[in-house]
Parts: C-alpha cells; sequence; structure tokens
C-alpha cells in the first residue's frame, strides 16, 4: 500500500485441487437437490439421496452401545488426547472383531482408529500419493475417493462395475488400465452405491489380478455384515496372503451411528508386505499431523463391539431386507426406472432412468431437482457417482415413507410421462 491507497491483499487465489475435490462431492450434489424442495409442501420430504438410517426410530442403535459411549463420557478417563493411531484397547477390540473372520490373527499394531470412514480414505490417499502414482477406482463409485485423490494430487483411474453381471468389477478392464505407476484399486463390498454383495470367487479373482499387477487392495468394508440376501459377507482380508489389503471400516452403518465419527484402517496382510513397504508407518505418520476420533467413544468400542446382542443385527438386517424389498418392488413398477439387480446388501440400489419415456426432462440432475421440487422427494443424480443418467435410491428409510416417497415419484413420472402413440 503506497500513499494511504488502497492494500493489494496477496490472499484469495482458486486452488485448482479444492475446486476439482468440491466437484466431487456427493454431500453438496444431495444438498442441492435438497435446497429445492418446495417447503410449502405438507407432505413430510423423502430422504432417498443419502445413507443415514439413524434419523429413524427403526434403525436406533443399540441400547448397549448407547449405554457403553455413556458410562465412557461419565467415567472422566477419556477426557485426555488419544494417542496417534488411537487408544490401544480400542484398536486392540477392532483387532479382535476382525479377525473373528480371517484365517490368521491381526494385531493391535495392524489397526489405526480414525474419525470415520472418510478420514480413513483421506489418510489411505495422501499415503499413496507419491509423485506420479496413480490409483483405480470403481464407476458407479462413492466419490470421496476422487476428492481425495484430487486434493494430494493423486491420479485416479475409473474401471468398470458390470451391472449385467450383478455389479462385479470388470477385471479385464482394470487390467487394461493399470499401468507400471499403479499401486492400488479400490473396492467397495457391500457395495454403496449399487447394493450388490461380492462372491467369495470373485473377491479370489480381485486378489489374484492385485497380485498379477504387484498392487494392493483397499477394500471399503464400512457396510460390513449389511447383507441380506443369497450372499454371506466375506471380508477381502481373507485372501490377503494373496495380495496385501488395506481395510477401511467404521461402527457408522453397522451400528446404525454415523455421527458417532469412529472408524478404522486395518492391514490385512499376513505376509506383511505393507508394513516391509513402509505403508503402515506412513499411515501412523499420517495420524501424528491429523485429528483423532472422539477419545470416549473410542474408550466404549471395546463395549460396543462385545455387548451388542446378535438380536440387534438380525433385527437391523430384517427391517433392511423389507426395505429393499419395498424399493424393488415399487421401482419394477415406474416405466421409466429400470432397476438391473435386486439389492442384496448396503443400503443403496443403482438404477437406470430412461429419459425417453419423460418429457421436459432433461438428465438425471434435472429430474432430482424436479422430483424434490414438485414431490419432496430427494433422490441422488447418478452423475455423482459417474454414471449419467442413473439415480441412486436409499432404502435405508422407515418403510412407510419409503413405500410414499417412491409412489410419489411413480406419480411424477406419470405427469411426465410422454404420450404413447395409438396404433
Amino acid at each position: 500500500m503506497e500513499n494511504g491507497g488502497e492494500a493489494k491483499w496477496r490472499f484469495g487465489a482458486a486452488n485448482p485441487a479444492l475446486e476439482a475435490g468440491g466437484r466431487q462431492s456427493l454431500r453438496s450434489l444431495v444438498t442441492r437437490v435438497f435446497d429445492c424442495v418446495d417447503k410449502t409442501d405438507p407432505r413430510p420430504v423423502a430422504p432417498l439421496g443419502h445413507g443415514d438410517p439413524s434419523a429413524f426410530a427403526c434403525f436406533r442403535t443399540a441400547a448397549a452401545a448407547e449405554e457403553a459411549v455413556a458410562a465412557a463420557a461419565l467415567s472422566g478417563k477419556h477426557n485426555r488426547y488419544s494417542p496417534a493411531g488411537g487408544v490401544p484397547d480400542a484398536r486392540s477390540a477392532v483387532a479382535a472383531y476382525l479377525s473373528r473372520e480371517l484365517p490368521y490373527e491381526l494385531s493391535t499394531g495392524d489397526v489405526v482408529l480414525t474419525a470415520g470412514c472418510n478420514h480413513a480414505i483421506e489418510i489411505i490417499m495422501a499415503v499413496l500419493a507419491s509423485p506420479g502414482a496413480n490409483v483405480l477406482l470403481p464407476r458407479p463409485g462413492y466419490p470421496m475417493y476422487e476428492s481425495r485423490a484430487a486434493l494430494c494430487g493423486l491420479e485416479f483411474r475409473r474401471f468398470d462395475l458390470l451391472p449385467e453381471k450383478e455389479w462385479e468389477v470388470d477385471l479385464d478392464g482394470v487390467q487394461a488400465l493399470a499401468d507400471e505407476n499403479t499401486v492400488a484399486m479400490v473396492i467397495v463390498n457391500p457395495n454403496n452405491p449399487c447394493g450388490c454383495v461380492y462372491s467369495y470367487d470373485h473377491l479370489a479373482k480381485i486378489a489374484e489380478t492385485a497380485r498379477k499387477l504387484g498392487i494392493l487392495v483397499i477394500s471399503d468394508e464400512v457396510y460390513d455384515h449389511c447383507a441380506f440376501g443369497s450372499k454371506p459377507f466375506v471380508p477381502m482380508g481373507v485372501f490377503g496372503g494373496i495380495a496385501p489389503v488395506v481395510t477401511t471400516g467404521g461402527i457408522s452403518k453397522r451400528w446404525m451411528v454415523p455421527g458417532w465419527r469412529l472408524g478404522w484402517i486395518a492391514a490385512t496382510d499376513p505376509k506383511g508386505v505393507l508394513r516391509d513397504k513402509n505403508v503402515l508407518q506412513s499411515i501412523m505418520s499420517y495420524c501424528a499431523i491429523s485429528v483423532d476420533p472422539v477419545t470416549f467413544v473410542q474408550g466404549a468400542l471395546p463395549q460396543i463391539i462385545s455387548n451388542t446382542d446378535k438380536a440387534f443385527f438380525a433385527n437391523a438386517m430384517d427391517v433392511m431386507r423389507e426395505a429393499a424389498e419395498i424399493c424393488y418392488r415399487k421401482v419394477d413398477g415406474i416405466e421409466c426406472i429400470t432397476c438391473p439387480h435386486k439389492p442384496e446388501g448396503s443400503m443403496f440400489v443403482m438404477v437406470k432412468l430412461d429419459l425417453s419415456c419423460l418429457d421436459g426432462v432433461a438428465d438425471d440432475v434435472d429430474f432430482c431437482t424436479k422430483v424434490a421440487r414438485e414431490e419432496s422427494v430427494v433422490i441422488c443424480p447418478g452423475s455423482g457417482l459417474g454414471m449419467k443418467n442413473w439415480l441412486r435410491i436409499t432404502f435405508a428409510v422407515d418403510p412407510a415413507l419409503l413405500e410414499d416417497g417412491l409412489e410419489r415419484v411413480e406419480s411424477f413420472c406419470k405427469r411426465h410421462g410422454k404420450a404413447k402413440e395409438v396404433k
């Protein structure tokens, strides 16, 4: 500033990486759709756009989990800072929890606690972002991986999930995309957004492909055991002896408590490749400069895991199965929407939008904004997941509201449907 003139501020330049990451944000996309809802509509909003079942009484978490958190908070023992990587007893509890279904035992040192699974994604993407590296991500897929990769300068390439094959990974496509700079591939099982559950045989083929390419598998299992169809949940870590696996997970979905922000990263890697390649050390180094999960939730974690009755999980899956059935049946009756595969897991299903049946609807985003405005139903456009003119529908909603919401979508499609030619 000269002679008392106006200051020349040196900040405020755009950050291209942040802008690129923001464009991938599913939260902002669904919020924009929510903002289109007519506030004067007396009908309750049907929130079919994001997976937060905790808003509904039928999905309330286990009493044992609530009691464990309350006791931990009131004990006064968990008001201090957490060690980097998490409270040892909580890490040990997660290691034991995951080891139940693995052919080997995890140790406390194999587990790092995170502030939810999104934080786990942040850590993994940052750790893998060496100069020139690339990572393979599924399409359709959870866009947080793309956002975090963009923010840390990690190249990402998209492989397809195949709707005609129950959304299995296109393994030929994976091999075609990979090169000498590829370091990892991501799978989500049970799958968000497709609602599929991968079979033992398919997971084995994924592991063999990763070994052939010399890459690790990041297995997002935040929906672990959220399986209610013909296929049981199988953790990718079962195949950790074939290719190293980094498993991410948490309590948000199985215990229906996304706001508690407690997740984890586990090295399900019995041959110790991740340790030999310094991946675990890099994860711990990142944790030392990052946020920690809430300490009293960490303190409660051993009791949350050990004290939650199996009946809670069974009941939750019964309700989820009922909701998935309602969703599939109702969608089947909507002429302009096709569901390629009945959902068997997670809380979502991908359905294809046929614009040729509709008048005045430009694309999936336009469809969702108009449904929100006219029917107070919020659906996630598939464009936000890499699939233009598809939709992601959440069925983790009170069954009565889910049924009502999909009936409103059907009414919208009938109202905007093209007149059929009379022959």
